[in-house]
């Protein structure tokens, strides 16, 4: 049985799927966040060897129990006839040559396979969504990022170049900001918001000037998201300005990469990630203010997981 491996390697989260020929799912595992650029090379390798080996080893033999089960052997046989027959992992930061050269060749002699493909979570994002029609993908998660296909089938993106200088309309973006106008609650300079007592109960802070003593890392900030999106629900009004803002923030990628594509036709706008998944109020801002200068516009959010499109990916390199 030829076996296939799709990865997700996200700044949350890490997930892989295993499928076969035939394209039904045998397991999935779900490990830690493998962005290199966030969490440095060596921690990546690991989390992603995490999620596969935690798959591989759901459909193991009895003889390869204990260890990854990538390859097997009838009884007799002096060979052993590899069982994995391709990997496709799109992970998030590896369109940078010094990233995911390494990285690939890591990949290989880790997740041993006929054939190993390293591709750009939104890369895998987008074939999830569209296949290999034209269209854009715009992912809000940890960070942000733009990715979309012309009819050419010729790739282009636009953000994603991290949290310290962009990844405008992310979850680290939006903790941030929440962190800031709690901060401008406090002082009198905004307006009052209950996202300053919220964060103080999540961190377990007597007022909300102790977060500056906090060493919070670029997840621990993005987690702040929630706190945002259910308060802007509530009808907070800070929280509803923070999502209205990183809803045109992220309208501004897709817009620029309409522009770079040159097209003014219909076209499809998919949206992916926890942030659009979770607030009503961005993906309306976000809607909007892309149909104000791009009525054309098809825009919806992605209906199937990231992780689905790596294993297209595999499936189709191995062919």
């Amino acid at each position: 049985m030829a076996l296939f491996l799709g990865i997700d390697g996200g700044g949350s989260r890490t997930q892989a799927c295993l499928s076969d020929e035939r394209g039904r799912t045998l397991a999935k595992a779900v490990a830690g966040p493998s962005n290199p650029l966030k969490v440095g090379l060596e921690q990546a390798k690991k989390e992603l060897l995490r999620a596969a080996r935690a798959v591989l080893q759901r459909v193991s033999t009895p003889a390869a129990r204990g260890k990854p089960p990538l390859v097997g052997a009838a009884r007799g046989h002096r060979r052993q006839k590899p069982l994995l027959l391709a990997v496709c992992a799109g992970v998030a930061g590896v369109d940078r040559a010094a990233v995911s050269r390494p990285l690939l060749a890591w990949l290989r002699k880790a997740v041993p396979a006929r054939h190993h493909l390293l591709a750009t979570d939104a890369a895998i994002a987008l074939h999830a969504a569209l296949g290999t029609a034209a269209g854009m993908i715009v992912v809000s998660g940890t960070g942000s990022i733009a990715y979309a296909r012309n009819h050419r089938g010729e790739t282009l993106r636009a953000g994603g170049w991290g949290a310290s200088f962009d990844d405008l309309g992310s979850g680290y973006d939006l903790g941030r900001k929440a962190i800031m106008a709690a901060l401008c609650d406090f002082d009198g300079r905004g307006e009052h918001t209950v996202l300053t007592s919220r964060i103080c109960r999540a961190l377990k802070l007597s007022n909300i000037t102790e977060i500056v003593l906090k060493k919070l890392d670029t997840q621990q900030v993005a987690a702040f998201f929630p706190l945002v999106a259910e308060a802007a629900r509530q009808g907070d009004r800070v929280a509803r300005r923070l999502c209205a803002q990183a809803g045109g923030d992220l309208a501004q990628l897709a817009l620029a990469l309409a522009r770079r594509l040159g097209r003014r036709a219909m076209l499809p706008v998919v949206c992916a990630g926890g942030v659009f998944r979770s607030s009503p109020t961005l993906r309306r801002s976000f809607a909007r203010y892309l149909h104000l200068r791009l009525p054309s516009a098809r825009v919806r959010l992605l209906q199937r997981e990231p992780v689905e499109g790596a294993l297209v990916m595999a499936r189709k390199l191995a062919a």
